[in-house]
This record gives structure tokens, sequence and C-alpha cells, in this order.
């Protein structure tokens, strides 16, 4: 369990926040300028915040009131930056070794061949990094911070200067660092997607206070406190693989509803998490027939929200979950749309890329 609390003046604001972060995966997610880098590196203690107190279990990192202050080399996180910061006189071998130097006198160490493996970076070793591409720079860098035995991973936007094509490439590689190393992390982020694909837990940054935490389900639900904006806001459902077709889609089951999407890579039985953005979500009032479209479920209005344009949010209880649709205000009027009206949300199955699909996350039994 991480615990923050911080506060610092900011040029445009005053950051004043306090969470707490379970295993697995945190996300700090928020606009640009919403403080989340502030708060990692007040975490990794690359700045000193005017008061505040970071504890990680039963260590205390920080205390501005008891005057405790542990230097970063001595607070065992491994931080992945944007860029990846390797030394260019070194080969990839060179900097993964490098990062044992922050390890602990008798700190369990990761085993080198393990991360080697794990991260599919065996063929790259005696090369330096001007050779590699950003995203085998980024599993580099991945590698020298798993093998420094941190008790917690930092990872500020680690993504964002990747193109759509190396983010795919890296994504898996921190579901695997969740799944199997269990090490916690706390990852900054300003993707949905990325929340979608990555967290257990989330906490919303806006203006340096904390707007909204819970389960990444509960979050992304929420189109409120969406600080990307409406196009980002989705639903997230959690569904088991039941077979693959030959015609190359696969079925779930979301809750006991079929849903359709093109073929996943998981087995039957896996358990995964689909996210169905709200703009590619449309509603009738009556069960649909002769459409192309094949996931169609049954919801009740929940809630509808509307903005200062002509659009408008709808929340929809399903048995699958909780499903948002963006909609005309006009279409909502048209339909007679109201809390608790029946009525039917629509998805087409190619809408469902395959980067909003992802495993759930593995917690212990």
């Amino acid at each position: 369990m991480l615990k923050v609390a911080l506060r610092q003046p900011l040029a445009d604001f005053t950051l004043d926040l306090s969470f707490e972060a379970p295993a697995g995966v945190t996300v700090l997610f928020g606009g640009s300028g919403a403080g989340k880098t502030t708060v990692i590196n007040a975490v990794a203690g690359l700045m000193r915040p005017e008061t505040g107190r970071v504890a990680l279990q039963d260590r205390l990192l920080f205390d501005v009131k008891q005057g405790v202050w542990l230097p970063p080399h001595r607070r065992r996180l491994g931080y992945i930056f944007q860029e990846a910061r390797l030394f260019p006189h070194m080969t990839v071998r060179q900097n993964l070794l490098f990062g044992r130097w922050f390890a602990p006198r008798g700190a369990a160490r990761e085993d080198l061949d393990r991360i080697i493996s794990m991260l599919g970076i065996g063929s790259l070793l005696q090369r330096h990094p001007a050779a590699l591409s950003g995203g085998e720079k980024q599993r580099v860098a991945i590698g020298r911070a798993l093998l420094s035995s941190p008790d917690l991973i930092l990872a500020d936007e680690p993504l964002a200067a990747l193109d759509e094509a190396r983010k795919e490439e890296i994504l898996p590689y921190f579901e695997r660092l969740r799944d199997e190393l269990k090490i916690p992390m706390l990852y900054v982020s300003h993707s949905a997607a990325e929340v979608a694909r990555l967290a257990t837990s989330v906490v919303v940054l806006k203006d340096g206070k904390v707007q909204r935490q819970g389960s990444a389900t509960e979050v992304l639900g929420d189109d409120r406190v969406m600080p990307t904006g409406v196009r980002a806001a989705g639903a997230l459902l959690e569904a088991r693989v039941l077979r693959h077709h030959l015609d190359g889609l696969s079925e779930l089951d979301a809750g006991g509803l079929s849903l359709f999407l093109p073929r996943v890579q998981q087995d039957p039985g896996s358990l995964l998490r689909v996210r169905i953005l709200a703009q590619d979500v449309i509603l009738s009032r009556q069960k649909p027939e002769g459409l192309s479209a094949l996931n169609i479920l049954p919801a009740e209005v929940e809630q509808i929200r509307s903005g200062t344009g002509p659009g408008a949010m709808v929340s929809l209880k399903t048995e699958a979950g909780r499903v948002l649709a963006r909609i005309t205000r006009r279409s909502a009027q048209a339909l007679d749309l109201a809390p608790g009206a029946a009525c039917y949300a629509v998805v087409k199955s190619v809408a469902i890329a395959r980067s909003d699909v992802s495993g759930t996350p593995q917690t212990e039994a």
C-alpha cells in the first residue's frame, strides 16, 4: 500500500491531494498540467513539496512534519521516464546491469535472464541505444528499472513519445509486469485506452486535486470525470471468451449476453476487459432487426446528461455492465428516453479495436 499526501503551490494552482494506492497498477489519470508528474516526482524524491507525507508499506519515504526525507537512491523505486534515457556509450546489457548498482544489499534480485526473456530483448544485448527503435529502448528501460530490485515502479507517461504501433508493442509488457512480477506500479497517463488496459485502480487528477478514485470500470464508466473529453468516454466490460468462429469472430460471454469481436488471441475461458466507446453505441427502443451489427444488448436508461452542445450522454444498465452511449439531444427526445426506459444498445463488432481488448488484472487468491 502506497499512501500519498502532498501540498505544493504551483504556477497555475496549488497541488493539494491525498490518496492510497493498493497493490497492482494505480494510474494517475488526467489532462496535461493536472499535476500528475509533480506527484510522481515527489514520490521519487526528485522534488521536495512544501508539505507532505509518503509511506510505502511500513517504510516512511518522507514526512515534512517529522523531518524525514530519504534521498531518491534509498527509496527503492524504479523510475521509467517518457524517454528511455539510456546511456548512449553502453550496450543494452551494460545498461541493464547498471540497474543492479541500485539494488540494496541483501535484496532479492530479479533474474537477469528471466527479465531479458520476458521483455524479448535477448537479440539486442550487444547493441547500443542509437541502434534501437523507440519501443526497444523503452523495453530496455523497463528492464533496467526492474533489475534495481524496486519495491515500487514509477512510470511517467512511458508511451507518450511512441507512435501507435510502438505503444501496442509495449503495452503487453506492462501487463506482464502487473500480472507476473506483481511489483506495484504508479503509472501516469492521459490516455483512457491505457487506463482500460492496465489499471487496477485509478486516481483522476484535475488542477492538483483528486477528482475521482476507484476501479477502472467505475472511473471509465463515469463520463463526468473524463479529463480527455467526451470522445474518450466509454464503458469497460468484463467478458469471458466462449469460442472462436471460423469466420474470424470470437464470441464472448458478458454477463450472460453474447458479445462478438474480431478474433482475439486469448483461449476460450480467458477473462477479458473490453472497452466500448460511447460514440460507437447507437440506441433503439425496439429490438432491431435486419441490421449488420451483431451486438444488441437489452438495456435500461440510468441517466441522461446533456452538454452545452447538441450531444447527450446516456448511461445504460445492462446485464453485461454499465454502457455509455453518446447521441444527440434530438435523438434522445425522438426516442423519448428517460431514466427507467427500456431500450437496446447496438455495437458494431468491428468498432471494437484490438487495442481495446485486454486480459483482466490477475489478483491474489
